[in-house]
């Protein structure tokens, strides 16, 4: 077996098991989207939504853990950026951080109320093993990859959910980080402006971040060995 006693491994793992192929959407004039939305626009708001939707339920299922109260937290995050619409400023950073923001905004006040109805690093409650998060295979890959076979399936299954189990573990903030760098493939800047904190808290808060995942899949290799 292999040995995931790394940051660089547990990066890596973490990686796969988000199983990202979402490219950066390409950029467009979302100020202008943004003032058709307000001008009651439908059509651009279904753009937007269309859009975002799936990174915003991706985040919100990530610090849950529970598919139906991602799905619920996703509601209220697009109703709140619909109300706030007119505070978003293109000068001060693009549409998805300030969408990020609002949403890890709204997970974090969340997290506060309902924090005393669960044990402290409960919040993987719920995780099962989602569509989304499933690693993809190029098609050269998957022409050239019959599939794995009954046993390794088997091991990457176990694989993820250790991966899981040891990330809910890690601390808040740490987790948060190394949820936006690694999972939500936001740079240095971008975090920083959704966390609201400098960029070097950042880059110690992810380094953190891995180390402490890293150490939390050794002890869960080792229990299992």
């Amino acid at each position: 077996m292999a040995t995931l006693g790394t940051a660089g491994a547990s990066r890596a793992t973490l990686s796969g098991l988000d199983g990202r192929t979402e490219v950066r959407a390409l950029e467009q004039d979302w100020t202008q989207i943004v003032g058709r939305c307000m001008n009651g626009d439908s059509s651009a708001w279904a753009e937007m939504v269309r859009t975002h939707q799936k990174r915003v339920y991706g985040l919100c299922y990530r610090f849950t853990g529970n598919p139906t109260d991602a799905e619920d937290l996703t509601q209220d995050v697009f109703l709140k950026i619909y109300s706030n619409l007119g505070s978003f400023d293109a000068a001060r950073g693009s549409l998805p951080v300030w969408i990020t923001t609002m949403t890890r905004n709204l997970l974090v006040d969340n997290y506060r109320r309902t924090r005393n109805q669960r044990a402290t690093g409960s919040l993987d409650e719920g995780w099962d093993q989602a569509e989304e998060l499933r690693p993809r295979l190029s098609v050269a890959e998957r022409l050239a990859d019959a599939g794995p076979s009954p046993h390794e399936s088997a091991a990457q299954n176990e694989l993820k959910k250790m991966v899981q189990k040891a990330l809910m573990k890690v601390s808040v903030e740490l987790r948060e980080a190394v949820i936006l760098r690694d999972l939500q493939d936001l740079d240095y800047k971008e975090i920083a402006q959704v966390l609201g904190i400098p960029e070097g808290t950042v880059k110690s808060r992810i380094s953190r971040g891995r180390a402490e995942l890293a150490r939390y899949l050794e002890r869960s290799k080792k229990e299992v060995m």
